[in-house]
């Protein structure tokens, strides 16, 4: 499958922050002190700093832009509107990166900022541009701080994505682990902030069919994601054949454990451990499934279906009955069949207008219909993943 899992030695971690933990929120799970903000900052550093000089390249993905802004304003509640929310990012994540500035400099590492949206990560250019910066700094051992660039950000500041985000960067660099650091100390049979009687999940072998009896829906004031967006991105990281461990923020000692332990018992100690899947996708079809948003839509007669599902051929001009939605050559879209059930999704070589123009068509008849020929294939199977 060509990645090491975890019976082998991780290289690559991703290490996600929540806001309740970078602002210090102190919470009352099991009782816990979580902490001064300050020794935060300092603490992550320190932990950080002491893997990549290890040999361990680390990337951070740090929400808490909203809630430095919120702290600087004055303010006990999020903002209830967008553009509220982006004013108050503005004014944060400027705060946010001082802090970690200066304190990971006390410890020789650099930082360098990366503000990323979900449309950065859904067009391939940008995808394979922000892969190259990120390279060139793990290469030169620099610690890239990635945060979701809330100030522009319309959908993805509605729904508190950074754990999404940082399963998508995951992918991106290729890492073996994705490290979610919470305010709760993993995920549980019950919320454990109502249930004094919860007891954590160690191991989760199959994300798939994983389902949480009670979601743990509790947010601080400062953050906006739950443990089911926690799950969610575990779910999105295994797909690439990235193992997570969701655990605890507060208690530090624990990160280097969390990040490059080999096994699941090792790791389950400190939080719950989220296995691979078994045939995960490759990164490019990883980035078609998870990191795009498909733009339009082709529907597919049962012969190509089949083709595709079955032997694994790639979607042809004949196969295609109708097509939904304005898109371009090179965007991504759904593949439907008659029911309208999507069952595929892939980056396609012609246009909406071009495909009306050849539905239908034997692939010797595209250029008579269009005067030119780019592809014999609507999808070529290797620009295709089957859902």
């Amino acid at each position: 499958m060509g990645k090491e899992t975890s019976n082998n030695k991780i290289e690559r971690v991703v290490i996600k922050v929540g806001s309740a933990v970078v602002t210090g929120v102190k919470g009352s799970v099991r009782g816990k002190d979580c902490g001064e903000r300050c020794d935060i900052f300092s603490k992550l550093a320190t932990e950080i700093s002491a893997l990549m000089k290890a040999g361990t390249k680390c990337v951070l993905v740090s929400s808490g832009a909203i809630a430095m802004g919120m702290e600087k304003l004055g303010m006990k509640e999020r903002p209830s509107t967008i553009p509220g929310r982006q004013a108050v990012a503005a004014v944060g994540q400027s705060r946010l990166m001082a802090r970690y500035d200066e304190a990971f400099s006390k410890t020789g590492v650099n930082v360098a900022q990366l503000l990323i949206t979900h449309d950065d990560m859904g067009d391939r250019k940008r995808f394979l541009n922000a892969r190259n910066t990120l390279t060139e700094l793990l290469g030169r051992g620099i610690l890239p701080i990635i945060n979701e660039n809330d100030t522009v950000a319309v959908e993805e500041i509605k729904y508190g994505d950074n754990d999404k985000i940082a399963a998508l960067v995951a992918n991106l660099v290729g890492a073996d682990r994705l490290v979610i650091l919470s305010d709760i100390d993993g995920v549980f049979d019950k919320d454990p902030k109502v249930n004094r009687d919860a007891k954590r999940i160690e191991v989760i072998s199959d994300i798939d069919a994983f389902e949480l009896a009670e979601k743990s829906a509790t947010t601080s004031a400062a953050g906006s994601g739950g443990i089911s967006s926690k799950i969610t991105a575990a779910k999105i990281a295994a797909h690439h054949g990235c193992e997570t461990v969701i655990t605890s923020g507060f208690d530090l000692d624990t990160l280097e454990q969390s990040a490059t332990a080999a096994g699941s018992i090792a790791v389950s100690s400190v939080g719950t451990f989220v296995k691979v899947k078994e045939g995960y996708l490759s990164s490019k079809e990883h980035w078609i499934k998870y990191s795009t948003r498909p733009t339009g839509k082709v529907v597919i007669d049962d012969g190509a279906k089949n083709a595709l599902l079955l032997n694994g051929k790639s979607l042809l001009p004949s196969g295609v009955v109708s097509v939904g939605g304005t898109f371009d050559s090179g965007d991504v879209i759904h593949c439907v069949d008659a029911s309208g059930m999507e069952f595929a999704r892939g980056v396609v070589n012609y246009s909406s207008v071009e495909i009306e123009k050849i539905k239908g068509l034997k692939t010797s008849e595209i250029e008579k219909a269009l005067g030119y020929k780019v592809s014999d294939e609507v999808i070529h199977r290797d620009d295709m993943v089957v859902l």
